[in-house]
């Protein structure tokens, strides 16, 4: 399935978070927010150029989202990086290509800046989508134990970059 992909805004809103919202509360173990912590929060990007939102239409729905955001915006010595961040796919869009989708956007436009380096990311070290990841080249470079704790368990989080 191929999906429109399109940048979203802060106007968007409401959309963003009927999409992630269910995706906390489904697939709680592969995220480092949890649903309270969305439940009231701005609009997670800046609609610039290093800070940016994509969202992939399936229709007129919004079926998945991924967020960019350049590291050290007011810092100069780690301008270099950015980080790919809240990807998700709604569970009956999964398996179509649609986070491929994403995530080859998102690195065009992040190679088209210019000036970025490397992204960086935080998966879940059991999530599936850390193999989706290494397809695109990305590589990991540390594990954190017990990196998150949800509900009494503990999550590992492996860190991992794509040099550009």
């Amino acid at each position: 399935m191929t999906a429109t992909l399109r940048l979203l805004s802060a106007a968007d809103l409401p959309a963003y978070r009927a999409l992630l919202l269910p995706g906390l509360l489904a697939d709680a173990d592969t995220f480092r927010i949890a649903p309270s912590d969305e439940e009231n929060a701005p609009f997670p990007t800046r609609d610039e150029p290093d800070s940016f939102t994509l969202g992939a239409y399936v229709g007129k729905r919004l079926a998945g989202i991924v967020s960019f955001q350049r590291e050290g915006s007011d810092r100069v010595k780690i301008r270099h990086k950015g980080l790919l961040f809240r990807m998700y796919v709604s569970p009956d869009c999964r398996g179509q290509g649609i986070a491929a989708q994403l995530i080859q956007d998102l690195i065009d436009r992040v190679r088209h800046l210019g000036d970025i380096e490397q992204i960086n990311l935080t998966v879940v070290h059991t999530n599936p989508a850390k193999r989706l990841y290494e397809r695109f080249g990305f590589q990991s470079f540390s594990l954190e134990k017990r990196g998150i704790k949800w509900q009494g368990q503990y999550l590992d989080e492996e860190s991992m970059v794509l040099f550009l």
